[in-house]
């Protein structure tokens, strides 16, 4: 029998399912640029040094596993309730009626399959998994929203490329 988790860690999703809802929210209302959109798994990745220590290390296999999974599975919703249009000089995240329904689904399966690798796995582990399965699915959304970006904001200047790598520069 699956155990469930323990009334903190079940606070702490919902804590996180809150604040990813309303930063999406928000995010939706301002304008999409190129540091918006590289910089947030740039950061993510720096967690990877989680697995200097011993107690977070899994199987390369379950790694590969888990990325996949996240990078396929999980991104696909992602991909098909985000759009980015053109509105001026400006690109925008247009809002789906269906995102908030992903983000829940997804907070759900996160909460079940937890459930059952909890049991099978350390909770260092455990969040190792999820880790490098939330990195895949979001490696794999911001690829396809820099690809889009870039090709919404190509004929924007013939300059393009250098504006858009000026967005990285603070």
């Amino acid at each position: 029998m699956i155990a469930p988790p323990p009334i903190p860690s079940i606070l702490a999703s919902a804590f996180g399912l809150v604040t990813v809802t309303m930063w999406r929210l928000r995010e939706a209302r301002t304008a999409v640029s190129l540091k918006k959109i590289v910089i947030p798994p740039l950061g993510m990745a720096t967690g990877f040094s989680m697995f200097v220590v011993p107690a977070f290390r899994i199987p390369l296999a379950w790694a590969g596993l888990a990325f996949v999974i996240g990078a396929v599975a999980l991104a696909w919703p992602l991909l098909l309730t985000t759009r980015l249009e053109r509105q001026g000089n400006a690109v925008m995240m247009k809002r789906s009626s269906a995102f908030l329904l992903v983000i829940l689904v997804l907070a759900v399966i996160r909460f079940a399959a937890r459930g059952y690798f909890d049991t099978i796995l350390t909770t260092e582990q455990t969040g190792g998994m999820f880790f490098i399965l939330a990195f895949g699915m979001i490696v794999v959304w911001r690829a396809k929203m820099l690809r889009d970006f870039l090709r919404l904001t190509a004929d924007l200047e013939s300059d393009a490329p250098e504006a858009a790598l000026d967005q990285l520069v603070p």
